[in-house]
């Protein structure tokens, strides 16, 4: 597994590559967007596993934290500041391997949808 999966925080260009390993079988992880439904609509990362908007955090914060506490989860938003708070909120309540993407889509190269 890449040591990037090691990191709290990775570039736009660490992402591209890991989701290129990902598909390649080298790597485990889950890409979560949180931003709203128009802004994901509008565009969004070529391998996001899920949408989970933060204004409707509270509603599905303790049932995904229950679900994914030890896997390794990548918060991207679209400039890495709502995902970097998403990803300190769980970090503080044990998940360990919460990575935020820094820069978020507006910095992102790769491919999108």
């Amino acid at each position: 597994m890449s040591a990037i999966l090691n990191k709290s925080h990775i570039t736009s260009a660490e992402l591209e590559s890991l989701l290129k390993e990902r598909a390649e079988g080298n790597a485990d992880f889950i890409l979560v967007d949180v931003r709203e439904q128009m802004e994901y609509d509008a565009g969004h990362i070529k391998g996001v596993d899920m949408l989970k908007p933060t204004s409707t955090f509270q509603s599905w914060a303790q049932p995904f934290l229950d679900e994914n506490r030890d896997k390794t989860v990548i918060f991207t938003c679209r400039t890495g500041s709502r995902s970097g708070q998403v990803q300190q909120i769980f970090k503080q309540n044990g998940m360990e391997k919460a990575i935020n993407h820094s820069g978020g889509i507006m910095s992102y190269a790769g491919e999108t949808e």
